[in-house]
C-alpha cells in the first residue's frame, strides 16, 4: 500500500513507519518542520514538509493523491489552546475530507482513551480543550463514510512493545501504553478487515493483538 503518515515526525510515527516499511508498505511522512526530514528519512519513509494546520482541503486532498491509506499521528502538543483546536480538530477533520476528495477510503485515527463524551474532565481543567478536539474530530470520523479505525490508548510511555493488549483498559484504568505497541496495533489493524469502523481502546497487556482483533466489539 501507498501509506501517507501525517504527524510523521511523531514519537509513534517515527515507530511506526520502519515497520510500515519493513512491511512492504510506501511511506510517505508529512512534516511541518523542514528540519525534521532528516529523522524522518533515516525511519524509511518519504518525508513531505506541509503545514496541515495551514493547509485548506484542496491543498491537502492534493498531498494525498495517489495514496491508499491515511494514518493521522499529529497533535499540537498541548500548551496553547487556540492551536490545539486548530490541529488536533479542525485540520485533522479537514484531513477526513481531502482524504475521500483525494479517492482515499482507508484511514487510521490515532486518539486517546479519553476522547468520548463521559469521560470529559471539568470545564475549566486546561486538559479539556485537547480533549473536546480528539472528541470532535473521532466524531467526525465515525460519521464519515471513510473506512475508519480509531486507535485509543492511553498515557502514553518509552516502554518496549510487547506485541499484546489490555481489551479492558478504559481511560485512566489499565490503559498506559508504549508508544511502540501504538505502532503495533496501527500496522497490524491497517489492511485488517476485522478493524475496520471499529474504535479500539488498549493498553499494555497479554492479549495478542491478532487474537484481540478476534474478540466482539464492545
Amino acid at each position: 500500500m501507498r501509506i501517507t503518515i501525517i504527524g510523521g515526525h511523531g514519537k509513534v510515527a517515527l515507530l511506526l513507519a520502519p515497520l510500515l516499511v519493513e512491511a512492504g508498505h510506501a511511506v510517505r511522512s508529512v512534516v511541518r518542520n523542514p528540519d525534521h526530514v532528516v529523522d524522518v528519512e533515516a525511519a524509511g519513509a518519504a518525508a513531505v514538509v506541509s503545514s496541515v494546520e495551514e493547509a485548506d482541503t484542496d491543498a491537502l486532498a492534493t498531498l494525498l493523491a495517489g495514496t491508499d491509506a491515511v494514518i493521522w499521528s499529529a497533535g499540537a502538543g498541548g500548551g496553547d489552546p487556540a492551536r490545539t483546536v486548530a490541529v488536533d480538530r479542525d485540520a485533522a477533520i479537514r484531513s477526513m475530507e481531502a482524504a475521500r476528495a483525494a479517492g482515499v477510503d482507508r484511514y487510521v485515527m490515532v486518539s486517546f482513551s479519553g476522547a468520548f463524551p463521559e469521560h470529559r474532565v471539568l470545564q475549566d481543567d486546561p486538559f479539556r480543550t485537547y480533549q473536546d478536539a480528539k472528541i470532535a474530530a473521532d466524531d467526525h470520523l465515525r460519521a464519515s463514510p471513510l473506512d475508519w479505525t480509531i486507535l485509543a490508548p492511553g498515557t502514553l510511555t518509552t516502554d518496549p512493545g510487547r506485541g499484546s493488549v489490555d481489551p479492558s483498559a478504559t481511560f485512566r484504568s489499565g490503559d498506559r501504553a508504549s508508544r511502540e505497541l501504538v505502532a503495533q496495533v496501527a500496522l497490524a489493524v491497517l489492511e485488517d478487515p476485522r478493524a475496520s469502523r471499529r474504535t479500539l481502546v488498549f493498553g499494555d497487556g497479554h492479549v495478542p493483538i491478532d487474537e484481540w482483533l478476534d474478540q466482539t466489539p464492545r
